[in-house]
């Protein structure tokens, strides 16, 4: 009986080694991805250093489910930059391009008219009620680089919430059962 207590008792004690692992293996992945967006944030000097075009606004130029890299600049804001924007009290941020800049008389602000290149009007209508012009402080960043159809991921899940947990589970299930 001895000998059966004592296999059943190493198996076990293997066993929560194992599962000890495999947890500390998915805080490294997800500690690792937190780092990495730290990085960004520092590299790009924007808060939200990537962003999903969710809209077919700045069709053909970027589609739906692109991913943009954003970046920060003392540069001034041109026409023609492809900027992303966040109205006061509005949560999602809208990538268009900057079609006006009017400079302010005696001081360094910038009045910032957008428009999507694919949209037949500029974007006055989705500005807040009685705002004529974006300001810099509007501005997120500006678009510096692209991958093409990444972030349909991103879309997906938040169109349809429950593959986000079915997601999480399946990787989380997938990191469990790993053997080393």
């Amino acid at each position: 009986m001895g000998w059966v207590a004592d296999t059943l008792h190493s198996v076990t004690s293997i066993q929560l080694r194992e599962l000890f692992n495999h947890f500390i293996s998915l805080g490294l992945i997800v500690t690792s991805a937190l780092v990495i967006w730290k990085v960004l944030i520092c590299v790009s000097g924007c808060q939200s250093p990537v962003v999903v075009v969710i809209s077919a606004s700045m069709e053909p130029g970027f589609g739906r489910g692109d991913i943009l890299f954003l970046h920060t600049s003392k540069d001034p804001i041109r026409a023609g930059d492809i900027v992303v924007y966040n109205i006061d009290g509005k949560d999602i941020p809208i990538v268009h391009r900057v079609i006006e800049v009017r400079e302010r008389q005696n001081t360094e602000e910038a009045y910032i008219l957008t428009k999507g290149d694919n949209n037949p009007s500029d974007d006055r209508v989705m500005y807040n009620p009685g705002q004529k012009w974006l300001q810099e402080h509007h501005i997120m960043g500006r678009a510096v680089g692209f991958l093409p159809y990444v972030g349909w991921v991103t879309i997906i899940m938040t169109d349809i919430p429950v593959l986000k947990y079915i997601l999480i589970g399946a990787l989380g299930l997938l990191v469990l059962t790993m053997k080393e």
